[in-house]
C-alpha cells in the first residue's frame, strides 16, 4: 500500500510524462493557438457558430485546457494498453462514421453530408478525427502481431483490407482524410516492412482506384460520391486560380502576400475580418499575415522538430507496437500540418484540414490531443526502460537484462 501512495504522489508532483522537448513544442504550439484564434475568430463565430467571439473563443481555451487534460493522463497511462483499446476503438469509430451518413444534415456548401454529430453535452464531434488516431494504433497492432508473417500476401491482405474498410465509410464526404490516413498508414507498412511487391502494387492500384471512383462519381452523379465535383473544382480552381475572385483562397494568398517577411503585427489581421475560415482551416495564412514569414517558418520548425523527436522515440523504443504506433502518429501529425500549410500558401488545393494544435475545433483540437498523448506514454516508457538498463548496467556489467519494452501484451 504504502508503494501504490508513493508512486501516486509522484504522478502527482511531475505529471508532464514522456518527452519533455515534445511538451515544450505542444506549449509552444498552444501559446500560438490561443493567440491566433483569439485576433481571427471574430467573423467566423458570427458568421458560422452564430455566436459571439468572446463565446466561441472561450470555447476554444476549453478545448485546449481539456487536451492539456488528456495528454497529461494518457501519458501517465501503460501504453501496452493501447493496445487492447484501439479494437474498441476501431469498431466506435465505425459505427459514429456510419451514423455519419445516415443521419448527418445538408453541410453549408449544399453536397453530400454533414461531417459533424451531434453528441449531447459535447455538442458537434467529427468522427473522422477519431477514425485518423484509433486506424494508426489498430494498425500498430495488426502490425506488431504478424511481426513475423509480414512476408506473406494473405496476412498484407488482411491488414489492407481493414484500413480500406474504415476509409469507405470516411470517402464520401472527406477525401482529404482519407489521402492523410492512406499515406500514413502505408508508410508504417513500408517501415514494418512488408513485402515490397505487395507494397507498390497495391499503393498504385488504390490511387488508379481512387481516380477512377472521382471520375465516375463526377459523370454519373453517384450519391455514395456526392463531393466528387467538389473536389475536381477544387482542384481545377487550384490550376487555374482567379486573384481576383473573392474566395477563401484568395483572400488567404492575400493574407501571405501581406504579411511579408514580418508581418503587419499581432492582432493587426486584415483578411481575418472577411474569412469565415480564418481561425480552422487557413489559421496559418493569418499567423504568416501578422508575424510574416519569419513566424511562418518558425511554426513549421517546431512541427519538424516535434516530429524529429517522435522519430527519435520510436528508434529507441524495442517494442513493434510502441515503435509503430510513435512512427505513425508523428508522421500523421506533421503530414496533416504540412498539407494546412500548404493549402494556405497556395501551394496545394483546399483541402479542409486544421493545422495541429493551433486550428480552432473541438473534436479536431481533442484527437490530435489523444494521438499525443499516446506519444508521450510510449516516450515515458522508452525512458524507464533506458533508466533500468543503465541501472541494470552499472550494477551488473557483465550480466544480460531483458528490455520491458519486448513484453507488449497483446501485440
Amino acid at each position: 500500500m504504502g508503494i501504490v501512495k508513493n508512486s501516486f504522489k509522484r504522478k502527482l508532483l511531475n505529471p508532464f510524462k514522456g518527452d519533455g522537448w515534445i511538451w515544450g513544442c505542444f506549449g509552444a504550439l498552444a501559446a500560438i493557438s490561443l493567440i491566433s484564434v483569439y485576433s481571427s475568430i471574430g467573423y467566423s463565430a458570427i458568421a458560422e457558430m452564430g455566436t459571439t467571439p468572446d463565446k466561441a473563443f472561450g470555447r476554444h481555451v476549453l478545448f485546449v485546457f481539456a487536451s492539456l487534460i488528456g495528454i497529461i493522463l494518457l501519458s501517465n497511462m501503460d501504453y501496452r494498453k493501447f493496445s487492447k483499446a484501439s479494437w474498441f476503438g476501431y469498431v466506435i469509430s465505425i459505427v459514429l462514421l456510419v451514423l455519419v451518413l445516415v443521419l448527418g444534415g445538408d453541410n453549408a456548401a449544399g453536397s453530400g453530408k454533414s461531417r459533424w454529430l451531434y453528441i449531447p453535452l459535447i455538442g458537434r464531434f467529427q468522427p473522422s478525427e477519431l477514425a485518423k488516431v484509433v486506424i494508426i494504433v489498430y494498425l500498430a497492432r495488426l502490425l506488431a502481431q504478424e511481426k513475423d508473417n509480414l512476408k506473406e500476401w494473405a496476412t498484407f491482405r488482411n491488414i489492407v483490407l481493414a484500413v480500406i474498410f474504415l476509409l469507405v465509410f470516411i470517402i464520401p464526404d472527406n477525401l482529404s482524410t482519407v489521402i492523410i490516413i492512406f499515406l500514413v498508414c502505408f508508410t508504417m507498412m513500408g517501415i514494418a516492412p512488408v513485402d515490397g511487391r505487395y507494397w507498390r502494387r497495391t499503393f498504385f492500384g488504390i490511387i488508379a482506384l481512387a481516380l477512377l471512383a472521382i471520375f465516375v462519381g463526377n459523370q454519373m452523379k453517384i450519391p455514395f460520391l456526392a463531393r466528387s465535383e467538389t473536389w475536381t473544382n477544387r482542384i481545377d480552381n487550384w490550376l487555374h486560380f482567379n486573384p481576383d475572385e473573392l474566395t477563401q483562397e484568395s483572400m488567404a494568398r492575400m493574407a501571405v502576400a501581406s504579411g511579408k517577411f514580418m508581418g503587419v503585427g499581432i492582432g493587426s489581421t486584415v483578411q481575418a475580418r472577411l474569412m469565415t475560415q480564418a481561425n480552422n482551416d487557413l489559421i496559418y495564412a493569418i499567423i504568416i499575415e501578422e508575424s510574416g514569414m519569419a513566424g511562418g517558418i518558425i511554426v513549421f520548425l517546431i512541427y519538424a522538430f516535434l516530429y524529429f523527436r517522435c522519430i527519435r522515440i520510436a528508434c529507441r523504443c524495442k517494442g513493434p507496437f510502441g515503435r509503430m504506433t510513435v512512427a505513425g502518429l508523428g508522421t500523421l501529425i506533421f503530414l496533416q500540418a504540412a498539407i494546412h500549410m500548404g493549402v494556405s500558401v497556395g501551394a496545394l488545393p483546399v483541402t479542409g484540414q486544421t493545422l495541429p494544435f493551433i486550428s480552432s475545433g473541438g473534436s479536431a483540437y481533442l484527437c490530435m490531443g489523444l494521438a499525443l498523448g499516446i506519444i508521450q506514454a510510449v516516450a515515458q516508457d522508452v525512458k524507464e526502460n533506458e533508466l533500468l538498463e543503465g541501472k541494470n548496467a552499472s550494477s551488473q556489467p557483465f550480466n544480460h537484462h531483458k528490455n520491458l519494452s519486448n513484453n507488449e501484451s497483446n501485440n
